[in-house]
């Protein structure tokens, strides 16, 4: 794993998890900075509290690319307080907004927690199925190119071969395979054209797009059906996560009371 790419992760994760981990040091220490000990669990904290990092590398592979980052942070924080950063008053008024922060995100994530829970994903899944309108869903194939021209000499050798594969393989500028599709994931000139279509067509004539010029070739014509939860379900998550900070923002400003000013000081009516 590119270790230029975890210590962009990693940066704000170990400042983040400064007072998280457990340092009962069960795990042993992972080194010591003129005596300091940093401790594996303070590693393993930054590592399991960042998907984005779990998803590229494993523990170990973390901590080996990491354990400078920490020792070349601690040094650092020690020689920042040996110059006696924390009595200036950038320090303080830097750690009064990052503790505001903090205490907003964790105020926020129990309510997220409170109310995304199974039942409240489950219903919203019921929701999505039950208002789900059944439309039409094509499986499709295309040649891209770059001018009209190119497309109707594709058109013309479908029309004397009919080996839409080799074609593709020979002018497209991408892959021919595109999956099933309903219209509205498409663009609306490559949807009007494919939807026309039935099972086994190509269309006879260019379809110029922001992209290029496609002919395209419908394989198979469905029903559409909701997806699965598995498939959905993170994303309903965050939907209702994303739906719960927003009613709980909505519900405090209710209740309090504020007065706005303009930049030279009127009150804001």
């Amino acid at each position: 794993m590119d270790k230029k790419y975890i210590a962009l992760l990693v940066a704000g994760v170990a400042l983040a998890n400064a007072g998280t981990a457990a340092a009962a040091g069960k795990d042993g220490v992972a080194a010591t900075v003129n005596g300091k000990e940093i401790k594996v669990e303070e590693i393993k904290a930054a590592y399991n509290t960042n998907p984005a990092v779990k998803e590229k590398a494993s523990f170990d592979e973390f901590y080996t690319n990491t354990l400078d980052i920490f020792v070349d942070g601690e040094i650092v924080y020690q020689a920042a307080v040996e110059e006696k950063v924390t009595d200036t008053p950038e320090y303080k008024v830097q750690l009064n907004a990052l503790k505001e922060e903090l205490a907003r995100k964790i105020y926020l994530e129990k309510q997220v927690r409170a109310k995304v829970t199974d039942e409240a994903v489950r219903k919203l899944y019921n929701d999505y199925k039950n208002s789900f309108n059944g439309e039409k869903e094509i499986k499709a194939k295309h040649i891209l190119v770059d001018s009209e021209a190119k497309a109707k000499e594709v058109i013309a050798k479908l029309k004397e071969e009919g080996d839409f594969d080799k074609l593709a393989k020979e002018y497209s500028k991408e892959p021919a395979e595109l999956g099933y599709f309903t219209k509205d994931m498409m663009v609306p000139e490559f949807a009007d054209a494919a939807f026309k279509l039935k099972k086994g067509q190509y269309t006879k004539s260019p379809v110029k797009t922001q992209f290029g010029y496609h002919v395209i070739l419908v394989e198979d014509i469905r029903d559409a059906k909701p997806l699965p939860l598995k498939q959905i379900e993170g994303k309903l998550r965050a939907m209702l996560a994303q739906k719960t900070m927003s009613d709980v923002v909505k519900g405090l400003q209710s209740k309090a009371k504020v007065v706005k000013y303009d930049a030279k000081g009127n009150e804001i009516k």
